[in-house]
């Protein structure tokens, strides 16, 4: 047998936090990846609608792609290192230089934090307590300064090698689509081409998971810009190989 509670006559509905969720926008990990690989496809299948317009074999339009995938590809990894390195170095050591100021002026370093907490709305005695109990911890002052004055999470600063392993691979991976169909027989060009219309309407569909957009917008663009280099390429690669001829 069940029994029915009944609710008291003017009771309160039951309040429930209002849902409220944005997408990711920095594009977490799908962001870097996709444009990686598109950076790789329109590139190479670019020198290679080049090549090709200079009216070239097709093991020398294959190669071309090859080497154009090897090249880019550690490009990227090499800037990518290099670029995330140097960013990581300047954030260490500007957190060093605060993690001095810390040690040898924690009031200074309270005030700083009390007067940026006031100059987002907050009452000064309210400020300057919040600033007081942030302060407590070192390691979590630090911290709160980073995020304030750098703008960075010392916990979570990006590796070098990541970044560089992730670039080699995203940017080889949309590289070899050009280059497939030769390396599985074609001896024209027009299978690469296909194909890698296909891959710039994918990777341009891809974005639009982390755009307003939608996907087949995204994806269009991406075409029609990609088969522009393309066309662009060929032509030049048709002029100066009639020139040379």
């Amino acid at each position: 047998m069940t029994t029915a509670t009944i609710e008291p006559a003017g009771a309160a509905a039951p309040y429930h936090e209002p849902e409220h969720t944005h997408r990711d926008v920095s594009g977490g990990w799908l962001r870097p990846a996709v444009f990686g690989a598109m950076d790789g496809l329109v590139s190479n299948f670019a020198l290679m609608t080049g090549v090709a317009g200079g009216d070239v074999s097709a093991r020398t339009v294959a190669v071309t792609g090859l080497a154009g995938l090897a090249a880019g590809a550690f490009s990227m990894a090499a800037g990518e290192y290099t670029s995330v390195a140097s960013q990581r170095e300047l954030v260490e050591a500007e957190l060093a230089v605060e993690r001095i100021e810390l040690d040898r002026n924690p009031e200074a370093e309270l005030r700083e934090l009390a007067a940026l907490y006031v100059s987002r709305g907050v009452e000064p005695k309210l400020a300057h307590e919040v600033a007081r109990q942030l302060s407590v911890d070192p390691e979590q002052a630090l911290e709160i300064h980073a995020r304030e004055e750098l703008g960075v999470d010392p916990h979570d600063l990006p590796s070098p090698l990541v970044a560089a392993a992730s670039s080699f691979v995203c940017f080889a991976l949309g590289a070899l689509l050009p280059v497939l169909p030769y390396l599985l027989g074609a001896s024209v060009l027009w299978p690469a081409v296909a194909l890698a219309m296909v891959g710039l309407f994918g990777c341009g569909a891809a974005v639009a998971r982390v755009t307003a957009r939608s996907w087949w917008y995204s994806g269009l663009r991406q075409l029609v810009l990609g088969a522009a280099a393309g066309g662009v390429t060929f032509a030049l690669g048709s002029l100066i190989g009639s020139a040379v001829g």
